[in-house]
């Protein structure tokens, strides 16, 4: 039988924390923190909706953060 996959790990801070940093320095930080995946994305942007364990998404207007979620 093959073995349960384990999922990434993923940082225990409040995505929040990130709201209204320059989104250069949020990812820096978001990886250093721990966080193996990082993604930025403009306002209204059509992503799918699936979980990722790990990835933290920015939403980046005027290169700021304006909302950071899980997932």
């Amino acid at each position: 039988m093959a073995s349960i996959p384990i999922p990434p790990a993923q940082s225990d801070d409040a995505p929040e924390s990130y709201v209204g940093l320059d989104a250069e320095a949020a990812k820096r930080l978001a990886r250093v923190r721990g966080w193996t995946t990082v993604r930025a994305l403009p306002p209204g942007a059509i992503i799918t909706m699936e979980y990722l364990a790990g990835r933290l998404n920015f939403e980046v207007d005027g290169g700021r953060v304006v909302r950071c979620w899980k997932g």
